[in-house]
């Protein structure tokens, strides 16, 4: 039986990442990128497909973990009848090849301690080839090494290299893995202590310029959020993965397993939005420029999701040799979705570039063709039929989202003419936005039911349809909109937790599935936004409060929650679920948030002023004194 997904914790240096157990388990690593294989897969099988374990002999849980303050340096701490013991691990911010750290500190008394460590190349499939290099163990297969500097004695095990070894208090014991191609020469050994100091000064220096009110309740949420989503960020490009993850899946032992550890534009555009309103303004300019060069060519080609460097060539496919995570099978890498046409990411890709420029990004002509370009496109494709936000892998409908974010497309070329001296043929865009919204009114609206659909035609709701007010295109205290919300909680409402839509059980339901899903995390989000913006705050407010109560104890969330099971499912960390909630809780407590309204608009650009004051007045030989 694997171990829940809430045992879990993330380290990582934006570039790639791991998860380690509560038993102090390395249980997925992928080098030296996030879409790259993994050499420690056992999260989707057993240790037999790699895992590198450091911890007591007596294989307890640890008594308790943290994160060190605002980092992504992870301690796990033990308390044993000889003593207790700590173990440190991170990733440091990289400069050329990748490296994982892992440092065992005594406190107290003698603890004996055991390091087991599993290689296993391509996703837990190759047992490389092992040798000792001047005292450091090379393991070597196909184009991947992996050296191993241990400060005690390790020996073969059953393929496998174990140490085992005491720690006594004040005894500080170092353990690094450094990738590199294996037709290089071993790299350089890191010092891991001043290794330790760096990332912790880098990942404080980084928490230290966000915008985030140091009195909400909700601080401490959100700046953990805001350090898992740059964790997500592939540093080199600035491309955003939607998780860290493949095939965990979103049913319990069944077939709905994906990876996400790819560039959705969609939830990239989120995270964005999340990013910049935090003022993390270097971030949306690096995803600017990624954009740019991943979506460049001819809109018809545009994708909706890229590799983290930009590449297009996703191919789908299964991994027969592992077991899955519960049995949960296939297990696959690489995204079929990546050639579907979804209408709405033009309207997320258009609605980022807009608060970009808001947020103080100065125009930029080359983004500002590529969006001509695309409103271009959109003119003469608007109508057409599309797989949709939940990416159906069954006929083509029109959804109403996905018009509704077309919609928002045309809005946002018209205030990029409007408001920043753009050029462009505004008089047209105007009648076509208005087009555009008729057609949602008559056809996505069913007066009949009371309450906007699914897609033209049908009668079923879509948690999608919460996002409507978010964008603009109607206000929450619309009548229409307060009877979708309503209709939205007697419906697709468990257990407090808002599903997707409804799926069919063993009869393939709209996405062209079998099987269920989890309560879908962040739509539970966004219907707290959408109670939120239409005056039912306090409602809102204990739907956040008690999606905060699923994340671990390290304050992590995966992309859905399964009500039966009261455990997380999904890929994890789901950077969907992150962006809840930073921008839920901006929602409450005052701030912009998801509302890309004129008024919350206009707050977020003279937040970025206000900011930028001191700065300003230095210029000038001035300074800036509070009282």
């Amino acid at each position: 039986m694997s171990r829940p997904i809430e045992d879990y914790g993330l380290i990582g240096d934006m570039q790639t990442a791991a998860l380690v157990s509560v038993g102090g388990s390395i249980d997925w690593l992928c080098f030296p990128r996030f879409d790259s294989a993994a050499c420690f897969a056992a999260l989707l099988g057993d240790e037999n497909n790699g895992h590198w374990t450091i911890a007591p002999v007596s294989g307890a849980d640890a008594t308790r973990r943290r994160y060190r303050g605002d980092t992504l340096i992870l301690e796990h701490e033990w308390d044993t009848p000889e003593g207790s013991v700590r173990l440190i691990d991170f990733m440091p911010p990289r400069d050329e090849v990748p490296d994982v750290v892992r440092i065992v500190e005594g406190i107290s008394g003698r603890v004996e301690m055991r390091s087991t460590l599993r290689i296993r190349f391509d996703y837990g499939h190759i047992i490389p080839w092992v040798t000792r290099h001047d005292g450091v163990l090379g393991a070597i297969a196909g184009p991947d090494a992996l050296w191993i500097r241990s400060p005690v004695p390790t020996k073969g095990v059953d393929f496998s290299t174990v140490a085992e070894f005491s720690v006594s208090e004040g005894d500080r014991l170092a353990f690094s893995a450094t990738w590199n191609p294996s037709h290089w020469p071993p790299p350089r050994t890191p010092d891991p202590f001043r290794a330790l100091r760096d990332t912790e000064k880098y990942w404080q220096k980084w928490v230290a310029g966000n915008l985030c009110d140091p009195s909400s309740p909700y601080h401490e949420a959100v700046v953990r959020s805001l350090i898992v989503l740059k964790a997500l960020t592939y540093r080199p490009t600035g491309g955003i993965v939607a998780a860290a993850t493949t095939s965990l899946p979103e049913q319990l032992g069944g077939d709905r397993n994906w990876d996400y550890r790819y560039c959705w534009l969609r939830d990239a555009t989120m995270t964005l939005h999340a990013m910049l309103d935090a003022g993390y303004e270097e971030e949306a300019k690096a995803w600017r420029e990624w954009l740019v060069r991943a979506v460049a060519g001819d809109p018809k080609d545009m994708q909706i999701m890229y590799g983290i460097d930009g590449r297009r060539r996703l191919t789908e496919e299964e991994l027969p040799w592992l077991a899955g995570y519960e049995g949960s099978r296939p297990v696959r890498i690489g995204n079929a979705a990546s050639g579907q046409f979804q209408l709405d990411v033009y309207g997320e890709v258009m609605d980022a570039l807009e608060l970009a420029r808001t947020a103080g990004l100065a125009p930029d002509e080359q983004t500002w063709s590529f969006q001509r370009v695309v409103m271009d496109f959109l003119e003469g494709h608007w109508r057409d039929p599309d797989n949709g936000i939940w990416e159906i892998r069954g006929d083509r409908q029109h959804f109403t989202h996905s018009k509704v974010m077309a919609w928002v497309a045309v809005d946002r070329a018209i205030r990029g003419v409007e408001r920043w001296g753009l050029s462009g043929p505004v008089t047209k865009w105007k009648a076509l936005r208005d087009e555009i919204r008729d057609d949602v009114l008559t056809h996505g609206y069913n007066p009949e039911l009371g309450y906007f659909t699914q897609a033209y035609g049908s009668r079923e709701l879509d948690a999608a349809l919460l996002l409507i007010p978010a964008y603009g295109f109607l206000p929450a205290t619309d009548e229409r909109i307060i009877r979708t919300i309503e209709a939205i909680q007697r419906e697709l409402v468990e257990d407090g937790f808002v599903r997707r839509y409804k799926t069919g059980g063993d009869t393939p339901s709209i996405d062209g599935l079998s099987g269920e899903e989890g309560t879908f995390l962040a739509c539970t989000f966004w219907l707290a936004d959408a109670l939120c913006l239409a005056g039912r705050r306090e409602e809102a407010r204990d739907i956040y409060e008690r999606l905060l109560d699923l994340r671990n104890d390290l304050g992590l969330l995966s992309e859905e929650w399964d009500v039966r099971r009261k455990r997380q499912v999904g890929n994890v960390p789901q950077a969907y679920s992150h962006i809840g909630i930073v921008n839920t809780a901006n929602n409450l407590t005052g701030e912009t948030g998801p509302a890309h309204n004129r008024a919350g608009e206009y707050v977020l650009s003279l937040r970025r002023r206000v900011r930028g004051l001191p700065q300003a007045l230095s210029r000038l030989g001035l300074t800036l004194r509070r009282s």
